[in-house]
């Protein structure tokens, strides 16, 4: 059965789905995207992917492309054409299709919706099994990294520089040597002193949502955690250290250039932390 895609209103197979080449997105990144968990068959932390799709748009000036419970029901009919239940649901939104010229279009056109899924594997059951190592290299993105724009060619060089080098992440700081975030990750210390930490979130920090949900179970559980920048001489003291994102969920960081993290095995925290995540994505049967 041939993959179906949402472009502009058609649900079309994939291999003949397009964009017309003066879309904005394409000749100028004038866009944003989000990703959202599909498991047994149930959107994961929707509104709050929604919620920072809303405010992205509204942060470049774009109007959303129709409105949050239209969106929802066209992602459901694209995992629903594509018998996926277990998935991800990729949307994107441009200023749409106009003669190219950097400035908004003068008279303004409708914005360009594209909406994709693909099949995961099943949330992982053993977090010995789900580690990976990470290492670090400078910021070069711009100044409103809280924007989930589609403009992303630093990530992509951080990303294939951790490639090259067998690690899964980039993990990236800026002029003064603090940790700001993974390349498409939102990054987190377990420190010397045994505090969980994560950097504030400002214009400089995504805010994540897979980073916003274990937030709420931590207070929902009672557990201290700390909204504080860490330099990268206190991360490489760390105790533990783990990645969070819509397809990490809560990976624990075992290695960072190369280098064991605490004693290189999964801590009793992050062992913890993703025990909480588990039952979050997948309640009862966790």
């Amino acid at each position: 059965m041939s993959r179906i895609a949402y472009v502009n209103g058609q649900y079309l197979p994939q291999r003949h789905a397009s964009v017309n080449i003066e879309d904005r997105g394409y000749q100028f990144g004038d866009g944003i995207y989000e990703v959202v968990h599909l498991h047994a068959g149930r959107f994961i932390d929707a509104d709050l992917h929604m919620a920072r799709l809303e405010r992205s748009v509204r942060e470049i000036q774009l109007p959303m492309p129709m409105a949050r419970a239209a969106l929802e029901r066209v992602l459901a009919e694209v995992a629903r054409r594509n018998r996926v239940t277990e998935g991800l649901l990729y949307m994107q939104v441009t200023r749409g299709v106009s003669r190219r010229d950097h400035a908004f279009p003068k008279i303004p056109v409708p914005p360009a919706l594209v909406i994709t899924v693909r099949r995961i594997p099943p949330y992982p059951r053993d977090v010995t099994a789900w580690t990976g190592s990470v290492i670090t290299a400078p910021d070069l993105r711009w100044e409103r990294r809280d924007i989930k724009s589609i403009n992303l060619l630093p990530n992509v060089l951080a990303r294939q520089a951790a490639r090259e080098q067998g690690a899964i992440e980039a993990v990236l700081y800026d002029e003064a040597n603090m940790v700001t975030e993974g390349a498409a990750t939102s990054f987190w210390i377990v420190d010397e002193h045994g505090t969980i930490r994560v950097p504030k979130l400002d214009h400089v920090i995504l805010p994540g949502c897979t980073r916003a949900a274990l937030v709420a179970e931590l207070a929902a559980e009672g557990i201290a955690y700390e909204q504080r920048a860490f330099s990268l001489e206190e991360m490489r003291r760390a105790r533990e250290a783990f990645i969070t994102s819509a397809t990490s969920f809560v990976k624990p960081i075992t290695k960072i250039d190369g280098k064991p993290v605490g004693d290189g095995q999964v801590g009793p925290v992050v062992r913890r932390l993703f025990a909480i995540f588990a039952r979050h994505v997948l309640g009862n049967a966790a």
